[in-house]
C-alpha cells in the first residue's frame, strides 16, 4: 500500500492496523523514508495513518520497496547471511527475537531472523 500510494503521489496512506505493520512503519519513520505514523483505534482492528515523504522536487522518498518474505514462501537469514542493500544505502527489514530492526542493527545484535523486505 505504501508502494501504490507513493506512485501516485499520495500525502498520506491508511491501512488496516496490526502490531507488524505497526513495527515496520516505525522503523521507516526511524530510517526517513517516511513522516509519521499514527494508530487510531476503531473498535476493531484498528486503523494505521502513514504520513509518506517527498523530496522538493515531488519524487517520492522510498526510490524501490520489495516484499521478501511472503506468506507462500517465508524467507529466513542467519546473521552473516544478511543482504546489503544497494551497498549500504538501502536497508533491509527484519523480524527478529529482538523485536523488528534494520539491517545494520541485527548484525550489531548478532542476531537472524526472518527478512521481510527491502528499502532503498
Amino acid at each position: 500500500r505504501i508502494r501504490n500510494a507513493q506512485r501516485m503521489g499520495h500525502e498520506k496512506v491508511t491501512l488496516p492496523a496490526s502490531r507488524l505493520k505497526e513495527s515496520i512503519a516505525k522503523v521507516l519513520v526511524n530510517e526517513g523514508y517516511v513522516t509519521d505514523v499514527s494508530r487510531e483505534e476503531d473498535g476493531r482492528q484498528g486503523i494505521l495513518h502513514v504520513g509518506l515523504k517527498y523530496s522538493h522536487d515531488k519524487s517520492p522518498a522510498i526510490t524501490e520497496l520489495q516484499r521478501v518474505s511472503r506468506p507462500g514462501r517465508r524467507v529466513y537469514v542467519a546473521v552473516a547471511e544478511i543482504p546489503r542493500v544497494k551497498n549500504g544505502l538501502g536497508v533491509a527489514i527484519l523480524s527478529t527475537s529482538k523485536g523488528v530492526v534494520v539491517d545494520r542493527e541485527a548484525r550489531r545484535n548478532g542476531v537472524g531472523g526472518e527478512l521481510l523486505c527491502t528499502v532503498w
